[in-house]
């Protein structure tokens, strides 16, 4: 090779080579502090688009079981409420069954008074819990909770409708009273179906907490599943870095020591002149 001292190749060549490895080493700690491999579209704008995705499918996953616990949790205070109802009603059963019967002697004044008062405690209840006429819950209810290829599956359809009232009026037993055995054994009539209504009502609670509870361990196991994937492409090893930082190192410090040999070599052209 030619010697020259007025373009130095082997100067150029090192300085290339420690820009490089520069580059490489910055990349390399940007990596390692940010715990990131993608820390911009340069680093692999295709990786990142997906990751992108992955990371707004999460963030929506995650809201949606969110909805869906607010939804167990309004359906668990209904479905207590319907419990206590279910309890006044077997007491104002037990009320009229008292009242029907040939063998009560005691006043039925008594009797009725407690049964317009349960009636009256179930009504104020049934309002609380929103299934009274045009209440909360009284209604076909959707829950977002994401994850489905179309937005409609993405949705929980809650089991109530417009019919799920139990207050007074919708169990059917509003107008009834034990001022009379005859009246007793009507209330006992009306109490019956009454029983059956709470029933249909509770079930269909029953099957809107389960399929929410399905939904939010599908969403929790989807979640799961994204965030993972989208680690896998956005995530730095950092073992992987750790041994690439050592690399970035040591090609450094060997690219500034050729750098410096390569800067003295023109000074050998000395030697020929003397």
């Amino acid at each position: 090779m030619a010697i020259s001292v007025q373009t130095n190749t082997g100067s150029l060549m090192a300085l290339d080579n420690l820009r490089t490895n520069t580059d490489f080493q910055s990349k390399t700690i940007q990596r390692l502090t940010s715990g990131y491999r993608i820390n911009a579209s340069g680093d692999d704008a295709a990786g990142l688009a997906v990751a992108n995705s992955y990371r707004t499918q999460v963030a929506e996953l995650n809201q949606g079981i969110r909805n869906a616990n607010d939804g167990l949790s309004q359906l668990q205070i209904v479905d207590g409420g319907l419990n206590n109802i279910s309890k006044m009603v077997d007491r104002l059963r037990t009320l009229a069954t008292q009242a029907a019967s040939d063998t009560f002697t005691g006043d039925l004044t008594t009797l009725d008074d407690e049964f317009t008062a349960i009636k009256t405690e179930i009504d104020r209840q049934a309002a609380n819990i929103g299934l009274i006429t045009g209440g909360d819950n009284a209604k076909a209810g959707e829950v977002f909770v994401g994850g489905g290829d179309t937005q409609a599956n993405s949705i929980v359809t809650l089991d109530l409708t417009a019919t799920s009232v139990v207050d007074s009026a919708g169990l059917g037993v509003d107008g009834d009273d034990l001022t009379s055995k005859a009246n007793a054994k009507t209330a006992l009539t009306n109490l019956t179906a009454a029983t059956a209504t709470l029933g249909t009502i509770q079930g269909q609670v029953g099957s809107s907490q389960n399929k929410l509870q399905y939904a939010v361990n599908l969403a929790s196991s989807q979640s799961t599943n994204i965030s993972a994937a989208e680690s896998r492409i956005r995530d730095a090893d950092i073992a992987a870095e750790a041994s690439n930082l050592t690399k970035a190192q040591v090609l450094q410090q060997s690219s500034m020591a050729a750098l410096a040999q390569a800067n003295s070599a023109p000074q050998s052209v000395l030697t020929l002149l003397r």
